[in-house]
């Protein structure tokens, strides 16, 4: 862990960047030292400089391949830390690179291991430190040759990696060095003048190089690549790995994210790089990042037939205005699991409420046959035979062949029975084959019946009631049917301020006197329900407004592909 934060402390990536602008600026002086110097000094030069470099690549190739140095190399590698100096001195790679520079006449051969840590160079007191020129390429496996200046002198060399035994890892590199200097006095009278003019160029290019990185600096935020394509791969799988829909907005007001899942909730495709004020997302997405809007503030609203809760939060750079972030989670299952729990509830209340029936008439029976008044009981049980022994909460139920429907509307007449509302079937109702999408219906017809019975209590009629008609319409052939539901209610209509019926569809209205609460859902219902019924073909709309004192606004319901032909659809 330590060789690894002093390979990132070294800031390879800053190096490369830098190394790539000094070359640009050095081909800017060689070519102005070209123009300026004899053809034959700068060919002679040349000439002896890659002599250099190849006699020191292949004493390179020489030492790195020796199994020896392989080995040896392998074995320090593999302990923790590096041996001390005094031991490297007198150890055998020492001697191996020592022999080899003195045969040769090379100015040094260094040995290092796979952090670039010296373990033979020609100075001992350099023994254990990190070389002067980055190994980076010759680590990572590649043979380079260079021309620089280390802690010997000027050179012309080479670097090849160190291979391990029996493998392709890399475990160290050997760098190889022929001075230079020679070749450079030779050639100094000669180009003293074109030096100076070089200077002044390589200052130049620095200044450009210095303004250059600034730029890339601003325009980057300061990250190096190698931090970029983490971000990058960092980006890709938290937005493609997560659930909740994620949009980014750009400071320019563009669009820079719209992850899949946005894309799922929304039923749009991927928005990236269009402009965010004129997408076709939901208003209510747009006000979040508004000049004005609070931000962490949760709207709550229905998109493709789910109900969403999205927040805005500002995106920030040190002091640097990135845009917004906006954040989109389902809550639709949540909802409905909401609406099963109520069901379930006002179930329960129902099979007390039938307990306590059935057991008072259990102790009006028990009563008769105490007093031996025994021709009485058998006169009430004949009649509780005939009538059935509990009664239904809603008339007429056998006008619902479907079990489903009758269940629901049964819980939903005892919920408003407990509320002063009376709940009743329409004389239209007719009900003949099986229901095959209850979870959808319930939403719908739930809706409309919770919307009727709470305008129905705060209706100002003295008879409450609320009054469903149910009518399925069989499908072609062996297809599913359609669903109508009319529901009705006894309260003063709707509101004076929905000017437009269609206003009550909107996400957020209700006619409730109680403040909505943030995330509570409520104005969600008839919004809902439409969007549900126009996803299958059908519609939610209003038939009737209502007027003041009831009767009260009624609703129609269409719902295609909801039942299955009855047994008896063809009669």
């Amino acid at each position: 862990m330590q060789r690894l934060a002093r390979r990132r402390s070294t800031g390879r990536t800053p190096l490369r960047f830098s190394t790539q602008t000094l070359l640009l600026q050095l081909g800017v002086v060689a070519l102005a030292v070209l123009l300026s110097a004899a053809v034959h000094a700068w060919l002679t030069y040349d000439r002896l400089g890659r002599e250099a470099e190849s006699q020191a690549l292949t004493l390179a190739r020489t030492v790195a391949s020796d199994p020896a140095v392989r080995a040896d190399v392998q074995q320090i590698s593999a302990q923790p830390g590096t041996p001390p100096a005094a031991e490297l001195l007198t150890g055998p790679l020492m001697a191996a690179a020592e022999g080899a520079r003195t045969r040769t006449g090379a100015l040094f051969v260094v040995i290092t291991d796979e952090t670039g840590l010296r373990l033979a160079h020609p100075d001992a007191d350099r023994l254990g430190e990190r070389v002067s020129t980055d190994p980076s390429e010759a680590l990572a496996g590649k043979e380079v040759t260079t021309r620089n200046t280390g802690t010997l002198g000027p050179s012309a060399g080479a670097k090849v990696p160190v291979f391990a035994p029996g493998s392709q890892a890399v475990i160290g590199e050997v760098s190889v060095g022929y001075s230079t200097e020679t070749i450079g006095q030779s050639l100094a009278r000669d180009i003293i003048p074109i030096a100076l003019t070089a200077a002044g160029a390589l200052l130049a290019g620095v200044l450009g190089s210095f303004l250059l990185r600034r730029r890339l600096q601003r325009l980057t935020l300061g990250l190096e690549p190698e931090e970029i394509s983490t971000l990058v791969h960092d980006q890709v799988a938290v937005l493609q790995g997560v659930d909740d829909g994620v949009i980014g907005i750009a400071a320019d007001g563009r669009i820079s994210v719209f992850n899949a899942a946005a894309q799922r909730l929304l039923d749009l495709p991927d928005l990236a790089g269009a402009p965010w004020d004129a997408a076709q997302v939901p208003a209510q997405l747009r006000a979040l990042t508004s000049a004005d809007a609070a931000e962490g503030d949760a709207v709550e609203f229905v998109a493709g037939g789910r109900v969403l809760v999205a927040s805005a939060r500002k995106a920030l750079h040190g002091r640097e205005d990135l845009g917004w972030v906006v954040m989109l989670r389902d809550r639709t299952e949540l909802q409905q699991l909401t609406q099963q729990l109520d069901a379930v509830g006002t179930m329960s209340t129902a099979l007390r409420a039938q307990r306590h029936e059935f057991a008072n008439q259990l102790h009006t029976i028990a009563g008769f046959m105490s007093i031996g008044q025994h021709q009485q009981a058998r006169e009430y049980v004949a009649r509780l035979a005939a009538t059935g022994p509990l009664k239904f909460p809603v008339d007429q139920a056998e006008l619902l062949q479907d079990p489903y429907l009758q269940a629901f509307l049964g819980a939903k007449g005892v919920e408003a029975d407990e509320r002063g509302v009376s709940l009743r079937l329409g004389p239209e109702t007719l009900v003949r084959g099986q229901v095959i999408e209850p979870q959808e219906v319930t939403t719908v017809l739930g809706n409309l019946i919770d919307n009727a019975v709470n305008a129905a209590v705060a209706g100002s009629a003295a008879e409450r009631w609320v009054e469903v008609e149910v009518l399925d319409e069989p499908g072609t052939g062996a297809g599913p049917g359609t669903l109508h539901i009319v529901v009705g209610d006894s309260g003063d209509g709707l509101p004076a301020g929905a000017v437009d019926g269609d206003e009550v569809f909107t996400e957020g209205f209700t006619t409730s006197d109680r403040p909505v609460r943030a995330g509570a859902g409520q104005g969600l219902g008839l919004a809902l329900a439409r969007q549900l019924a126009r996803r299958r073909g059908g519609d939610v709309r209003v038939l009737d407004r209502g007027s003041p004192g009831g009767p009260g606004a009624v609703f129609m319901a269409t719902l295609p592909g909801t039942t299955l032909n009855g047994k008896d659809s063809d009669a």
